[in-house]
């Protein structure tokens, strides 16, 4: 794949500042850090579901903006405590069921006359303790406040292969003729002191309850010895017309970029050699890691967003587990802020 072939997908114009912070808060959500943007349309202007972190676990929010970069915290939709006790500690929103053209708007879609969001959750208090698994939510809300969440996980790390035993992560949901596919990344049992390895696989249903693994699984693999050799993780898969992108990250044990592939079925995937967005110089907001993909074009323009860290320094707002700074950003194909004046 050349770099000419992916040319229409690349944002190289960092905004270089967070849209969104933890607050910094004792005892709030978002006290630590704030991470896993999702960007939609719903109800006539944009919405972002993100994460939150106390440094006890995780849980789920929702913003609001009118322009992509001046982003208003709206509330909290799936809280600590809540649930169904296999969920309780940690609810982490990952992707609400929408329209996934590229070219169009990321607008919300109804399945059976609701709407449908899929998280992911740890059993014990921290950070990513326990091996993660995958819940799902609907709604009639058109506020999208109050969620509903079904009894049991619909994917569980135990009975799925050796690649994904350690842990369930980031979801991606899209319904495409009828079907529905759950891309996601998942990390094995690591053994003899290795680190573990974190790959993307796929998952296909009709009726969003039951699944089946895809035959060909991880359908995206790491490379090793490059930028990726550790994870490719945290798919976003968006259509182009018959071209299908996904966006992800990899990490090789230093620093988590941002990559992307293509498929023409779905299941069968080309990555980019290099990567699209790179974690950036010593004091940018993204020095250690720029990552966890997010995209939606708008006015002609590709909005990426993505987790940003960087060390910790004084007057930060939050400061999360690692003695980092842990924030969410967005690089476009152009600039921006000058339209905003």
């Amino acid at each position: 794949m050349e770099k000419q072939d992916i040319a229409r997908y690349l944002t190289p114009c960092k905004l270089g500042r967070p849209v969104l912070t933890g607050s910094g808060e004792p005892g709030a959500f978002d006290e630590k850090a704030v991470d896993c943007p999702f960007v939609f349309w719903h109800g006539g202007t944009y919405y972002m579901m993100y994460v939150g972190f106390n440094g006890i676990g995780y849980q789920t929010a929702l913003a609001t903006s009118e322009n992509l970069l001046d982003w208003l915290h709206l509330g909290t939709i799936l809280k600590r405590g809540d649930g169904n006790g296999w969920d309780s500690k940690n609810t982490a929103g990952c992707w609400i069921l929408r329209e996934n053209d590229l070219n169009g708007l990321p607008k919300l879609k109804k399945w059976k006359n609701r709407y449908w969001l899929i998280y992911h959750t740890y059993p014990e208090d921290g950070y990513e303790e326990g091996a993660g698994r995958f819940g799902l939510a609907w709604t009639e809300d058109e506020s999208l406040l109050t969620w509903n969440r079904l009894p049991k996980p619909i994917l569980t790390p135990e009975e799925g292969a050796e690649w994904e035993r350690g842990g369930l992560y980031k979801e991606c949901l899209l319904e495409h003729e009828g079907k529905f596919y759950l891309f996601y990344n998942a990390k094995n049992i690591p053994d003899g002191g290795r680190p573990w390895i974190e790959q993307t696989g796929l998952a296909v249903s009709s009726n969003l309850t039951d699944w089946e693994r895809h035959a060909g699984n991880p359908v995206l693999q790491v490379s090793p010895d490059r930028w990726d050799s550790r994870f490719v993780s945290d798919p976003c898969v968006l259509r182009d017309g018959d071209r299908w992108v996904m966006y992800f990250f990899g990490y090789d044990g230093k620093h988590a970029q941002e990559g992307i592939a293509l498929s023409d079925n779905l299941t069968e995937w080309s990555k980019y050699r290099e990567p699209i967005l790179t974690s950036g110089q010593e004091g940018g907001i993204d020095s250690i890691h720029a990552h966890k993909p997010s995209v939606v074009r708008h006015n002609g323009i590709l909005y990426h967003f993505y987790c940003a860290c960087r060390p910790h320094r004084e007057g930060d707002p939050t400061i999360n587990w690692g003695s980092e700074f842990r924030s969410i950003s967005v690089a476009v194909s152009e600039p921006v802020e000058d339209k905003l004046l």
